[in-house]
């Protein structure tokens, strides 16, 4: 299986398209994961910057990330926004959109309005739509996430695993079986190393994590390993270790515990380097 890397833009907010995406090159990145806002400059200089890259590098990576800004309202009112930013997502032809969907605390057939709303933009457009395991989505929690994959078996997820074991305060030990009704469904894998208790370890590296490492790579290699069986030739992952909050820091300076943007390049080059 040919195995890629988007870079995250999450924790590069500082940096403008053009030096962002020649950041990434040089990182020996093949491609990036962005959050554009809607009908900005940046995204109108970003899209040209991908153009051009594009000339020379056909298979450059373009994955589309949809959040929505938490906003006290109601399922419809959220889906009319979730509509309106996915096409305009769609409509920049990524690879993929990642999308943040629905909400913790929406019932589950509230919830299954919006997953059917997206699948609806999915096809219509033709423009893949993955949705990511995340803390505050309707994917919040890997035994309640189930349901939703028995109702809508096509679902596509990103699989960022921290989120289920902080949830689950676990690494998940005791949900293995839950786990691998899971692993199936996820098409893109947010490679960022957490604990029972916060969604991020400052340095994945550090001797003292490298059971955590080594739980969060072997669910991973299962993940590809599956769709890999499935006769999938690519996959992609996004190094995601993530900036402050999500990096621990030091009291009273607030300074980062690790340099982000290294601990994700560690990340790529160590994933390389294991499974060739």
């Amino acid at each position: 299986m040919n195995i890629k890397y988007s870079c995250t833009y999450w924790g590069c907010e500082k940096d403008e398209p053009n030096t962002f995406v020649d950041k990434v090159l040089a990182g020996g990145y093949d491609g990036v994961e962005i959050y554009l806002p809607t009908q900005s400059v940046f995204t109108e200089q970003f899209i040209t910057k991908l153009e051009n890259i594009v000339l020379h590098k056909p298979d450059f990576i373009f994955i589309a990330l949809q959040l929505s800004a938490p906003v006290n309202e109601t399922v419809d009112s959220y889906i009319s926004r979730m509509e309106k930013e996915l096409l305009e997502l769609a409509a920049y032809q990524p690879k993929f959109i990642n999308s943040h969907t629905g909400k913790d605390y929406y019932s589950f057939d509230d919830n299954c309005k919006v997953i059917e709303a997206a699948l609806n933009i999915s096809s219509k457009t033709g423009i893949r739509i993955l949705h990511e395991t995340h803390r505050g989505r309707f994917s919040f929690h890997a035994s309640t996430l189930l349901s939703y994959l028995e109702k809508f078996p096509e679902l596509e997820l990103v699989g960022d695993l921290s989120h289920f074991c902080t949830v689950s305060e676990s690494l998940l030990d005791d949900q293995e079986n839950i786990l691998q009704k899971i692993i199936p469904h996820i098409s893109h894998i947010h490679a960022r190393v957490g604990t029972e208790q916060s969604s991020q370890i400052a340095n994945p590296f550090a001797p003292e994590w490298n059971m955590h490492l080594n739980k969060f790579t072997g669910w991973w290699q299962k993940i590809i390993e599956v769709q890999a069986d499935k006769g999938l030739l690519d996959f992609t992952i996004t190094p995601e270790a993530g900036p402050i909050p999500y990096m621990p820091t030091m009291p009273f300076t607030q300074q980062p515990l690790a340099n982000q943007w290294d601990i994700n390049v560690q990340m790529k080059n160590y994933l390389k380097e294991k499974w060739g």
